[in-house]
């Protein structure tokens, strides 16, 4: 699609206008912002029912419009929903404040002082499929690190993201905070404008299906903070205690499916199949479809076949495809294969088996005993998230303040110069910490 320059100019002033309320936003004390978050937790308090409606209608609309299962699961929000999300707006209020923190104090020479210091971003663009309340998350820990922020909902949450932002820009308005901070794009057409703009916002985090966050990697020069692909996996061990197997299979599979923190490839060790899988077909009753390998289909013949792509799709839905595997060696390596580096996790009581597998696996999150469904920034203790990075490099996994703020160096000296510590009469550097 194309964008006119007329519209391409207003997606600059946007921008412009959102840089300059974030330069204020970056020096504001910590009170300033929690006094914000607060404006913002009330404000959508009351605003509940225009929200609410806003997401009924939406709602109605991708219905006629016949959106995917998991999409609209993930695009209602009911009082339920936007009651957690106004929880964890206060949550972030009650964190520490990640800007300003000195991460190294040093003299390298008397009256020459070196500090690190952390410090915003500056904007965010966030780009983002259904799942309104994300908007709500995300705002609140950009104020909370002193960035701002421009939000691109899904076209199918349109409605209830104007209301949601509309609530915030009016808690805003009473602080100090200037609602500006917070832009809202509406148009499809603006996404690809926003992708141009590496003069004006700093990081790009979009949360959507594969194919979108691969195309916004694909179009950007700004850098991007996302992961593509949700394919988590459950290894159950030989020494695995069953009880403890089943109701982690079932929390992680049928909790809330369309998340992408749920397991898509149950890995069954042989030597406790035959006890095991009996037990995971009654998974069945819950509407769960299972696809299984072969020798998962001789314990469980009344399941459909599983083929390679199984491997590697992520349902966001009521299908498990399941593997038998002869070790923990072949569970860790098909996961390593097959997985998105997202999170994987073993039941066993083997000590030196979760460690191995907590070692070797390569995953933003690697569990013991326990269910995939905890990777969320807020069952972490993040207060929110602005998202899960699977990449390499930090920040990974859930990423909540700390992955919105950067660093600088900041030096002060009393006219030191370099000559001085140059040449044959060259003066030593201290190098000394200090508190």
């Amino acid at each position: 699609m194309t964008i006119s320059g007329e519209n391409s100019s207003n997606l600059i002033a946007v921008a412009k206008k959102t840089r300059l309320a974030a330069l204020k936003l970056a020096v504001l004390s910590t009170d300033a912002k929690n006094q914000a978050i607060e404006a913002i937790a009330q404000a959508l308090e009351a605003a509940k029912d225009e929200i609410l409606q806003a997401n009924i209608a939406d709602c109605e609309r991708a219905t006629t419009e016949g959106i995917a299962k998991p999409l609209y699961k993930r695009l209602q929000l009911d009082e339920h929903k936007l009651r957690d999300a106004i929880t964890g707006v206060r949550d972030v209020g009650k964190l520490p404040d990640p800007v300003g923190e000195v991460q190294v104090h040093r003299e390298l020479d008397k009256g020459l002082i070196l500090k690190r210091v952390t410090c915003p971003l500056g904007v965010l663009g966030i780009i983002f499929e259904a799942r309104p309340e994300a908007a709500i998350q995300i705002v609140t820990l950009a104020i909370k690190s002193g960035n701002g922020i421009i939000l691109k909902g899904g076209k199918e949450a349109t409605l209830s993201c104007e209301a949601i932002v509309k609530a915030i820009k009016q808690g805003l308005s009473q602080t100090a905070v200037n609602p500006d901070v917070v832009q809202l794009l509406t148009t499809r057409e603006e996404i690809l404008e926003l992708l141009k703009l590496d003069k004006y916002v700093d990081l790009i985090i979009p949360r959507g299906s594969n194919s979108f966050v691969r195309f916004v990697q694909e179009n950007t020069r700004i850098p991007v903070l996302g992961h593509a692909d949700g394919i988590c996996h459950l290894y159950v061990d030989k020494a695995a205690d069953i009880e403890k197997a089943i109701a982690i299979t079932i929390d992680a599979k049928t909790n809330y499916p369309a998340a992408c923190n749920a397991i898509e490839t149950l890995l069954v060790h042989a030597n406790i199949a035959r006890e095991f899988l009996p037990k995971v077909g009654e998974m069945q009753q819950l509407n769960v479809e299972l696809r299984g390998d072969e020798r998962t289909r001789e314990i469980l013949p009344n399941i459909a076949a599983a083929t390679e792509k199984d491997w590697e799709t992520e349902y966001s839905d009521f299908i498990l495809s399941i593997k038998v595997v002869d070790s923990l060696e072949d569970a860790i390596a098909h996961i390593n294969d097959y997985g998105s580096k997202h999170t994987d996790a073993i039941v066993t009581e083997d000590a030196e088996a979760a460690e191995t597998f907590l070692s070797l696996v390569n995953a933003a999150g690697v569990y013991h005993n326990c269910s995939t469904r905890f990777a969320d920034g807020f069952r972490y203790g993040f207060g929110a998230e602005v998202g899960i990075s699977t990449q390499q490099m930090p920040p990974r996994g859930p990423v909540g303040l700390e992955g919105l703020v950067t660093y600088k160096y900041q030096m002060t000296g009393n006219g030191h110069i370099v000559a001085t510590y140059t040449g044959a009469e060259a003066k030593s550097f201290t190098h000394q910490d200090l508190e």
